[in-house]
Parts: structure tokens; sequence; C-alpha cells
């Protein structure tokens, strides 16, 4: 992984800003191997170097990557001024610099990528690359073999182009209420909402249950969240490339 500056290091492992790492380095709060660090500027080896901080041990992540079960009422952001967002919901995190990848709608809930790396996260989200994205959606009244053909050619939500074409599934259809599973390639502001108002439908529940190669873990409850597997990471890095 290389060598990194000790106050960034440490900065980014959560210890404060730089400038309050940098006291902390200067009271000798910070060893390197068992001995006081020389100062902030030092250059630390990831890979060899022991690191402790007011004698608790320093782990550096150059990457995190969390897969979160995002519950009603939580909105997809890094901070705001009212709600709790999706990256407080990360006790253990190590890195202060993770953000959602995407944004679901503060009543939706379900898959939500969280990471730092920002150039998977460009990958997965460039509108080109058409990352596939199912949701699981219940709606108000019946849902059709015509609404199936309507989404697959594509819908009229209000903008320039008609969205593409996407895969409806119904697993039940009732006048009251209708289950389906919905797979777009497109990330538009309130898509799934917006597609199913074209047919005059209302969406009354929305859980994202897939992100490309990343399948929502069932057991995860609303709120709960842990770390991708290498495969996990291995294989939306291999999306990102191929798509």
């Amino acid at each position: 992984m290389g060598q990194v500056r000790l106050d960034k290091l440490l900065a980014d492992a959560g210890y404060g800003t730089r400038s309050q790492v940098r006291q902390l380095v200067r009271k000798k709060h910070v060893t390197i191997n068992g001995e006081p660090a020389k100062g902030p500027e030092q250059k630390i080896d990831v890979d060899k170097d022991q690191i402790f901080c007011e004698g608790k041990p320093v782990f550096y992540a150059a990457y995190e990557y969390y897969m979160l079960n995002k519950p009603a009422g939580v909105v997809s952001a890094v901070t705001d001024n009212r709600d709790k967002t999706v990256v407080e919901l990360i006790e253990d995190r190590q890195r202060r610099d993770l953000f959602p990848v995407g944004r679901l709608d503060k009543d939706t809930e379900g898959l939500l990528l969280i990471t730092n790396d920002g150039i998977l996260a460009n990958r997965l989200l460039t509108p080109g690359r058409h990352v596939e994205k199912t949701y699981y959606a219940e709606v108000d009244g019946p849902v059709t073999q015509m609404d199936i053909k309507l989404f697959a050619e594509g819908l009229d939500i209000g903008e320039e182009r008609r969205t593409l074409p996407a895969v409806l599934i119904v697993e039940e259809s009732g006048n009251a209420c209708s289950k389906v599973q919905l797979t777009i390639t497109e990330g538009k502001f309130h898509q799934v909402k917006r597609m199913f108002q074209a047919v005059g439908r209302r969406v009354t529940f929305l859980k994202r249950l897939t992100m490309g190669s990343l399948t929502l873990d069932e057991a995860l409850a609303p709120g709960e969240y842990r770390k991708l597997t290498e495969g996990e990471i291995l294989a939306l890095k291999k999306q990102g490339l191929s798509t």
C-alpha cells in the first residue's frame, strides 16, 4: 500500500482534523513501533509500521466498503442539518470520508453501498454504463400486462427522453395493491415512483434489492450493515470495468 504521511493517516482514520492530529503528535500521544512519532510529516509504511494513538492501535484502511440496508426516515447523504444520514449509521467506520454511492429517497429502504472509493462509485453511477438496479415495490391498484409492455418500451416521465427499457415482473396483482419487481438501468430523480405515476399508479412502498452484482443480504434488518466480502468488492470492480 506504500507510505503515507502520519498526519494524513491519523486524520483519515478519524482522529481529528490535520491540525488536531498534529497536536496529538506534538504532545507525544502517538508512537511508531514503540517510539514517539518524530513529527506529523513522518512517512509511515502502513504495511509494516505499528502505530498507536493514546495507547490504542491505529488501523489504516485506504478504502472501506459497506452494504447497508437503508431504513426509511434516513437520508442518503454524508451530513444533514435535520435528519440522520446513512453514513452516521456506520458506527464502526474507520474512514471519515465515506459517502453513499447514489441516493435512495428518504422513505425508500434497501441496498445502499457506502464507501470512499470514488473511482468505483463513478463507474457504477455513470449513466452510459447502464448498471442494473432491481427494486421491490408495492403500488396501489392492479398492474397489467399493458403496464409490463409500456415499461419495456420506455415511459414519458416528463423529461426530454423517455426512460430506457425496464423489466417489470408482477409478483401479485390486486385491485387494492400490487407487488412487483422492477429492474432499471438508469438513476433519474424519483425514477421508480415517476414511472408508476406515468401509468396511473402510486408507489406505497419501495425497497432496492440489487445494484449491479451486489445483492442485499437478507440477514440485514433495516438499519443494519456489514462490510463487503472480498468477492463482492472484486465483482463490483469487474462490473464497473465491463459495463
